[in-house]
């Protein structure tokens, strides 16, 4: 009967139903599976992806975003700036990337510094330089500098190191990179600072203009406030001058380059950095980055600000990772002792800082609440591996402050005094960096991971079992 009712349908009502039929099916795959079953680079790969991190950052989305690579054709950062880094194992060696996305290790794949970012042009010829030295080609085909992104001036990172140092003497410091972020992002919101697009017109008018006038500011700032020998508008054109000659090639409109990389059918994926505990407006403030680490900022940032999403990928760690001052329940959880031992097996130790990452054991509280900002429809967890060797393996289900047990994670509330909430589960103590398939993974690795959904209300899609490319595993849902 049913058939027969399709039948008299008009042919275009007909074709409206599949479509949204076939629709349906392929939006409900994950994204990982896609990569996974779709080896030949055709077929629904039109799709525009975030890769986001449900915690403090250091959750290992640059090993996501490698591995979605393979099958992307643009990887674009869209905020933040060299405070934070990705850290990408391959066959050629490990790869420290802070400002280019994890994407440039893929010859086929265009990556793009977004116009939400703050870009230390000298620490990104630096960058450039060092993946070259092992064999990566980077030119104005493979990576794309949005002329709108914010240049991070000279003088920001100095800033950064003085009012740090001067706050550290009254143990007020933020626990910054003092790689003059926020001051970045500051003087741009003050008007006080250029864009990329500007090096290409320093011999107009306007931007002479504006630079005498910030540099006028900013004197007056490193003078009076800290003490420090004014620089010269001679140096600063200098400097200028010579970041156009170095970057000119790579500026470009790159909000239309992705437009038309979308229109063309093209996979796009916009790469965060740091992840929702340490963004500006849902973060634990003031304990947080200066730009929005959350993916509904993604294609604003990007370049692209009326696009929507398709898929939003939230990377988790199998523990808590936080680099940075701040609130911090999961350390308080466990011994120092077991605290250094997880941070040495893991390799804790900050990828733009080198600083050791204050580590504990997985946080269902904040990890909800992550979640929950960055929306994420798909979960990628990383490093599993790394709790191979504990014969038991605490997980925090709850905060306890005084006779209230908190279960909903608030970026306000007073963290210092919470206690975190333990429920031991049992350890596998197998290694199982070989392991290619969920069914392979010893019982109680699967009875974790199935518990981390329980507690997240949540599929966990990928997982990754070690360091190296293909050392990770799909889950079926």
């Amino acid at each position: 009967m049913l058939t027969f009712m399709f039948l008299l349908l008009p042919y275009h009502f007909l074709m409206i139903i599949i479509s949204i039929i076939v629709f349906t099916y392929f939006s409900s795959l994950s994204i990982m599976e896609f990569v996974s079953k779709n080896n030949n680079r055709k077929g629904i790969i039109d799709m525009l992806t975030a890769v986001t991190g449900i915690n403090w950052g250091d959750e290992g989305k640059g090993r996501v975003i490698d591995l979605l690579a393979e099958q992307a054709d643009v990887v674009a950062r869209y905020q933040g700036g060299n405070n934070a880094g990705h850290t990408v194992v391959t066959d050629q060696g490990k790869f420290v990337l802070n400002l280019l996305p994890s994407g440039i290790l893929h010859s086929n794949v265009v990556c793009i510094l977004g116009g939400g970012m703050v870009i230390d042009l000298e620490h990104l010829a630096g960058e450039i330089q060092q993946i070259r030295e092992k064999g990566i080609t980077v030119t104005p085909e493979h990576l794309k500098l949005s002329r709108l992104a914010t240049i991070s001036m000279p003088w920001h990172r100095i800033q950064d190191e003085l009012e740090e140092d001067r706050l550290a003497k009254t143990g007020s410091a933020f626990g910054s990179t003092r790689r003059g972020i926020a001051y970045a992002y500051s003087d741009k919101y003050r008007k006080k600072t250029l864009r990329l697009g500007d090096l290409l017109h320093l011999d107009e008018e306007p931007v002479r203009s504006r630079l005498k006038t910030m540099l006028d500011a900013k004197n007056l700032e490193l003078a009076g406030c800290y003490h420090q020998e004014p620089m010269s508008y001679p140096a600063l054109l200098a400097w200028c001058e010579k970041q156009a000659e170095l970057f000119a090639p790579y500026i470009c409109d790159t909000g239309s380059y992705l437009s038309q990389a979308l229109l063309e059918g093209k996979k796009v994926v916009l790469e965060a950095q740091l992840g929702a505990m340490r963004d500006i407006d849902y973060g634990i403030f003031p304990y947080t980055s200066s730009s929005s680490t959350i993916a509904a900022y993604g294609p604003i940032g990007a370049g692209i600000p009326g696009t929507s999403l398709d898929h939003i990928v939230g990377v988790l760690k199998a523990y808590s990772t936080c680099v940075g001052a701040g609130p911090f329940v999961a350390e308080k959880a466990m011994s120092e002792s077991w605290l250094e031992e997880l941070r040495q097996a893991g390799g804790e130790y900050g990828a733009a800082t080198g600083r050791p990452r204050r580590v504990g054991p997985f946080d269902a509280v904040a990890s909800r609440y992550g979640l929950k900002c960055q929306n994420a429809d798909q979960i990628a967890l990383t490093k599993l591996d790394v709790l191979s060797s504990l014969k038991e393996i605490p997980l925090i289900i709850a905060y306890q402050k005084g006779a209230e047990k908190i279960t909903e994670f608030d970026p306000t509330e007073d963290m210092d005094n919470c206690i975190p909430v333990i429920e031991m589960v049992p350890g596998w103590q197998e290694d199982i960096s070989g392991c290619r398939t969920y069914e392979e993974l010893p019982e109680n690795a699967r009875n974790y991971i199935e518990t981390l959904e329980r507690l997240l209300n949540h599929k966990i899609q990928m997982i990754s079992v070690g360091a190296r490319r293909d050392q990770y595993l799909m889950k079926e849902i």
